[in-house]
Order: structure tokens, then C-alpha cells, then sequence
């Protein structure tokens, strides 16, 4: 069975079930292995110098180690039996992507806005953004809700389906290691500068591609649900760079020009406001029903890419009848 395949079953088995807790995870020990890296490091070293030099040893243990895991356990399972090494992949790649998760998330934070529950709206936000949400109004919820689900596009999708592209499970997991190192130890404070900044470096050239890929076809799923594609292209064009990440935003932006909507602006991390470069044009004020909408924009971005890997691949197999 060819990779392209592979990853779409992977795709709709995440569709179909996502990730229930009842069965363990890879990112869960992933997480776990990496605060025990961050100890063990800290208890060796004390030095900023250190640290920093250390810092590249956790991408290398983490993303390395995962990737040399999976490639060793398909391999004897190819030995066993070729089918349940395929079976084993779909199943591993499925676990690197999110889009039912993503969905519910976002669901979760509209469906108490349409009950006009905003202390539940708020809560529900709470699980998905690092800002504080205690105080927010509901459009300041449905801006919160619209970034993450646009932004995450890219980091529990677009990332490791193009990966697994081009590696199978194994590269597919590798992504999404150092996409879990950035997200515990690639923050720019006191306490992460030195440590994580080659995780989070790692992470931002890990996604300049798929970012990117994401943007452009979001302008082709803005078009094909009646949204303003062209805007959405402009503002891309516009404001993508002016997002303090270099990658995230390029989804955000097309988002927003395709809705007609302005994203970014202030938001508050533990007491402490920052502001966050504007993206789009406030041609009308958030509503509850763009969270619905950029969950349906997620989807015909997913659906697209695994077309596209379909059509790749059945032109591999022909390719090869003709030779």
C-alpha cells in the first residue's frame, strides 16, 4: 500500500474517533520524557552557556529517539507481516494529527456562546489558549477560538500529514516531537530562553513549508465556500509577517481576510497584556458562527491535502506501469 494511502486512511481514522483516552498516546510520553530531560539537564548544569548548549541535545534525544523508535518497531512488524506494519503506521500517523480534536475544541467554545453560557464559553477557551480568558467578551472569545482553530491548522495537520508524506510514521512523529518540545520548552522567558531555544527554532523551520502550503490553500477553500478568496489572498500578502511567529501568521491571515474579519490585537498572559499584530480588516465584528465557519475552511484544507497526496501517489503508480 503506498504512503498516499496510508495517510488517508490515517486521516479519517483521526476523523472518525480522533484520539480517545482510553488509548495511550505517543505525545503523552513525549511529554513525559521531556520534563524528565529537563530535570536530569537542569540537575547537571547551572550555567546559561550550558543550558543553551544543552538545548540542542533536546530536539536530537526527543525527535531523534521518536523518530528511531517508530522506524525499528515498523521494520519488525514488516518481518512479522507487511500488513501489520501498514496497519501499525495509518494507526501511528493518525495519532500525530488532530482534526477531530480541533473541531471539538472549537465546537465546544460556540455551542455555550449560541447557549449564552459565557462563563462556560470562557472556560472552554481556557483549555485551548495560553492568554487568560476570565474577563473576555464574547467577541474576544470567538477571536481566541478562530486563531487557535486557524492556527493549528497547520501544527496538528497540515505538519504532520506533509511529513508523513515524505517519511511515513516515523517523520510524522519526529514533527510532532519537536512541535511538543516547542510547545513545553520554546517560550522566549527566563526560565526556557537558554534551554529551549533550539526546539523552538527547530519548530518554526519545521513548519515554513506546510505554513505556507496552508495559507494558499486556504485561499482555494475560502474560494470554494463562497468566502472573499481574493481579500484573503491580500491580506496574506499584507499581514502575514507582521505575526511575532513566522509561520503562524500565514493561516491566521488567510482566515481572516476570508471571513472579513480582524484577528490579533491585546491579549493578557498571566496578568501582563501584550498586543499582538493585527490580521485582516474589521469589515464587521466577530460572531459566534466564524468559529463554524473556520472549522469548515480547517476541513476543506485537509481534505484537500490528502486529495493531493492521492493524486501524487496515483501518479507515482502510473508512472511506474509506463516504464
Amino acid at each position: 500500500m503506498t504512503i498516499s494511502l496510508i495517510i488517508m486512511a490515517a486521516y479519517l481514522l483521526d476523523r472518525l474517533i480522533g484520539d480517545p483516552r482510553w488509548l495511550p498516546h505517543p505525545v503523552i510520553g513525549m511529554g513525559h520524557a521531556i520534563s524528565a530531560l529537563e530535570k536530569a539537564i537542569r540537575r547537571q548544569v547551572g550555567s546559561d552557556r550550558g543550558l543553551k548548549r544543552a538545548g540542542l541535545l533536546l530536539p536530537l534525544i526527543v525527535a531523534g529517539g521518536s523518530f528511531a523508535l517508530a522506524w525499528v518497531l515498523l521494520r519488525l512488524l514488516a518481518w512479522i507481516h507487511p500488513w501489520l506494519s501498514v496497519g501499525v503506521e495509518m494507526v501511528l500517523i493518525a495519532t500525530t494529527i488532530a482534526s477531530k480534536g480541533l473541531k471539538e475544541a472549537g465546537m465546544a467554545v460556540y455551542r455555550e456562546l449560541q447557549a449564552g453560557d459565557l462563563p462556560a464559553a470562557r472556560r472552554e477557551l481556557g483549555m485551548i489558549v495560553g492568554r487568560d480568558t476570565q474577563q473576555l467578551d464574547e467577541p474576544e472569545m470567538v477571536r481566541g477560538a478562530v486563531e487557535t482553530v486557524a492556527e493549528n491548522i497547520v501544527d496538528a495537520i497540515i505538519s504532520p500529514l506533509f511529513y508523513a508524506l515524505i517519511g511515513g510514521a516515523p517523520l510524522a512523529l519526529a514533527y510532532r516531537a519537536v512541535n511538543t518540545l516547542d510547545s513545553m520548552v520554546g517560550y522566549k522567558n527566563e526560565k526556557y530562553l537558554h534551554l529551549g531555544w533550539a526546539s523552538a527554532r527547530l519548530d518554526d523551520v519545521a513548519n515554513y513549508i506546510p505554513a505556507r502550503l496552508t495559507a494558499v490553500m486556504l485561499v482555494a477553500a475560502a474560494w470554494m465556500q463562497r468566502h472573499d478568496a481574493a481579500r484573503s489572498w491580500r491580506t496574506v500578502k499584507r499581514d502575514a509577517r507582521l505575526h511575532p511567529s513566522p509561520n503562524s501568521g500565514f493561516p491566521e491571515s488567510a482566515v481572516a481576510g476570508a471571513l472579513g474579519v480582524r484577528l490579533g490585537g491585546y491579549n493578557v498572559y498571566h496578568g501582563v497584556r501584550s498586543f499582538r499584530a493585527y490580521m485582516g480588516d474589521q469589515i464587521r465584528p466577530l460572531e459566534s458562527e466564524d468559529i463554524r465557519h473556520t472549522i469548515r475552511l480547517m476541513f476543506a484544507v485537509s481534505g484537500m491535502f490528502v486529495g493531493l497526496c492521492l493524486l501524487g501517489g496515483a501518479g507515482c503508480v502510473a508512472l511506474e506501469w509506463t516504464q
